[in-house]
């Protein structure tokens, strides 16, 4: 009988000393320091372009947190989409850009991604996305 009541105690102790290390650990992130990410857009819509067309957009985003931002890898789903990116520390409040080039000599529909890892405490990595179709000029 005691055997039992220590293992139930232990249980219980157990419990609470993992709720209370889970409660701890989750302090809302507006209330967090550290420097914190925020695209104006994630999605870049090419619609409909030609073959051997301007295939650049770009992705801007700004820094809201109180530290300085340092993105750290900017990588594409394929090599027909070529990054740029800020390479310096955003500091807080300030904005940095990601520029995208899509291959437009690849004629037909895309969908393509570019990951984006940081410091950022809201979201370290983020991913954003191109897409679009490119045609062939008519032939006359």
């Amino acid at each position: 009988m005691k055997k039992l009541f220590l293992f139930c105690l232990v249980a219980v102790m157990s419990i609470g000393a993992a709720n209370a290390q889970n409660a701890k650990s989750e302090t809302p992130k507006e209330d967090q320091h550290g420097p914190k990410i925020v695209f104006a857009e994630r999605e870049h819509n090419y619609g409909t372009i030609q073959k051997g067309g301007d295939g650049n957009c770009t992705f801007t985003f700004t820094n809201t947190g109180d530290e300085p931002l340092i993105l750290s890898s900017v990588r594409a789903s394929c090599g027909c989409t070529t990054p740029k990116w800020t390479q310096k520390p955003v500091m807080p409040g300030k904005a940095g850009e990601i520029g995208v080039r899509y291959n437009t000599n690849n004629v037909g529909g895309f969908t393509k991604t570019v990951t984006i890892t940081s410091n950022a405490i809201n979201e370290p990595r983020v991913v954003v996305k191109i897409k679009g179709n490119v045609v062939a000029p008519d032939k006359q």
